[in-house]
């Protein structure tokens, strides 16, 4: 079998690979697993060292760290671990391996970053806009623009004990939804760690409008916006963090 031929074949069958990313650059690669992607998530990429070289990239805490996956024939070389077949190197990642990078870093591979995510449809607010010609440079402007599915405002929450209601300000980044006592605040009075909610819906129970709860193993949170335009941004961004961080299983049936 011609060279050509047996890449073609290779590329085949990594199209059925989920977390196969066939064009995606280096720098578009720490991009995406810095924003989106947490700790111990990872992607295979094409590198561009050879026509049979690809990349596994993978997210270390706050860096992304990349390895060299190589393929000849039908054997795909890893590390010091070779794979006769696409399905028994698939079938190692699942059961969630250590890797040791040269400079010591210990990394478990968790999580498959899938080619494919479902985007939240939400509009952010402009918080700048304004014409460079002014003379004004980048460093005038905000250093940094939010991260990608990030929300805050106030929202009025129930209490735990005395069923009161109260105003609080709320910020949605990453998997963290912290509520802190006003907006002026820096410490949350508290952290919720969507990875743990099991669901996100309207609430008609209460006495109020606009309300939607997050349902906790230990506790229902309940929160009301003051319109319910507000209560929907919230209410499709929350399930998407939470569709989003379903755990992406190996499916050999395509191989």
């Amino acid at each position: 079998m011609g060279d050509s031929v047996r890449s073609d074949c290779t590329e085949d069958g990594l199209e059925s690979l989920s977390w196969y990313h066939h064009d995606l650059t280096r720098h578009a690669t720490e991009a995406l697993l810095l924003t989106n992607g947490t700790d111990g998530s990872y992607l295979l990429r094409k590198s561009h060292e050879g026509p049979d070289s690809y990349a596994l990239s993978v997210r270390a805490k706050d860096s992304v760290k990349h390895f060299h996956v190589t393929h000849s024939g039908f054997t795909y070389t890893f590390g010091f671990n070779e794979f006769s077949s696409l399905k028994d190197f698939v079938g190692h990642f699942a059961n969630q391996p250590l890797i040791g990078s040269e400079t010591g870093t210990l990394i478990v591979l968790k999580n498959p970053y899938p080619r494919e995510v479902e985007e939240p449809s939400i509009y952010e607010s402009v918080r700048v806009h304004t014409a460079m010609q002014t003379g004004r440079t980048e460093d005038d402007l905000i250093p940094s623009a939010p991260s990608f599915g990030t929300k805050e405002g106030y929202l009025i929450k129930q209490g735990a004990i005395v069923k009161s209601w109260k105003t609080r300000w709320f910020t949605l980044n990453r998997n963290e939804l912290k509520y802190y006592k006003d907006k002026m605040f820096t410490e949350p009075i508290r952290t919720l760690d969507l990875t743990e909610c099991t669901a996100v819906q309207f609430d008609y129970s209460q006495d109020k409008t606009n309300c939607f709860c997050l349902v906790f193993p230990e506790r229902t949170f309940y929160l009301c916006a003051k319109t319910s335009v507000e209560t929907d941004e919230w209410i499709k961004i929350l399930r998407w963090k939470l569709v989003s961080e379903v755990s992406f299983h190996f499916s050999f049936t395509a191989l």
